[in-house]
């Protein structure tokens, strides 16, 4: 079945979620969506999944694509708990949870509250644990419609992209209600409940030009964590937006790691390409 991409809807009580799928197998691999974006940009990465063996999931977050579901009031442990129906479903537990950037919080999130779903976490151009508010607030602008496109084409080749890459491939792909709902959940959510916990190892996926990641930055999970749970590997030529740049490397590095994972702690370190 690899190559061949497939939707269905998975319902819980009154949500229901759109999941992408490729490829087949007993190996699955998650693939999270950043803030307010959909995973069908995750094409690639889920092609290059399923060509070598495995089941490349993608959960559409409520109000994306054909997602639905209550949008407020939720936290990042309710945006978890989605995911963790449709591993359910699929009956593919213990899988890795890949998560670009926001989601990268809620495959954290999950792997905290239900490690018994979670077989690793890759984090693929997470920022810093504490970076300027200005960014956040370019990162609005990039996905305002009411902003002329020359405007939101700048903001993007500013915060998400680096030299050489095209940014216009961002001005659509964004969901408003989506980015409303995933910034109050972050809002509702106290960090310190989950950033200092890491049940399974982590792939730290570091994009190399990226403002939300400076280099002074870049050891915080392995100093959090220690080395024997946490792989790093750095891409350079790379921003913020990471998975529509340099789609075949993540997957290229995300691959080589999850064949680590059954091999021990001695295979962990850092890498760059």
């Amino acid at each position: 079945m690899t190559g061949v991409t497939r939707t269905q809807i998975v319902r819980s009580g009154e949500m229901e979620l759109e999941v992408v799928t490729d490829g087949a197998g007993d190996e699955a691999v998650v693939l999270l969506p950043s803030l307010g974006r959909d995973s069908y940009e995750f094409d690639p990465i889920a092609s290059d999944l399923a060509d070598a063996g495995f089941l490349a999931l993608r959960p559409q977050p409520r109000g994306v694509g054909a997602s639905r579901g209550t949008l407020t009031g939720l936290d990042l442990h309710d945006l978890a708990a989605d995911v963790a129906v449709v591993l359910d479903r699929f009956g593919v537990a213990p899988a890795v949870l890949a998560g670009h950037a926001f989601g990268h919080y809620v495959a954290r999130v999950l792997a905290a509250d239900r490690p018994e779903l979670v077989r690793g976490v890759a984090v693929l151009a997470a920022g810093a644990r504490r970076f300027p508010a200005s960014l956040t607030e370019r990162v609005a602008k990039c996905s305002d419609f009411t902003l002329a496109d020359s405007e939101r084409l700048e903001h993007l080749r500013a915060v998400f992209f680096a030299e050489g890459h095209d940014p216009s491939v961002w001005l659509d792909g964004w969901w408003p209600d989506a980015i409303a709902a995933q910034r109050a959940a972050m809002a509702a959510t106290d960090k310190e409940s989950w950033w200092t916990i890491a049940p399974s190892p982590l792939l730290d996926v570091q994009a190399g030009d990226d403002v939300f990641r400076p280099p002074e930055t870049r050891s915080e999970l392995v100093d959090e964590f220690g080395p024997d749970l946490v792989t790093t590997a750095l891409i350079r030529g790379s921003g913020h937006a990471l998975v529509p740049e340099v789609p075949h490397e993540v997957a290229r590095v995300l691959i080589e790691w999850i064949h680590t994972l059954d091999r021990g702690p001695e295979q962990h370190g850092s890498h760059a390409r």
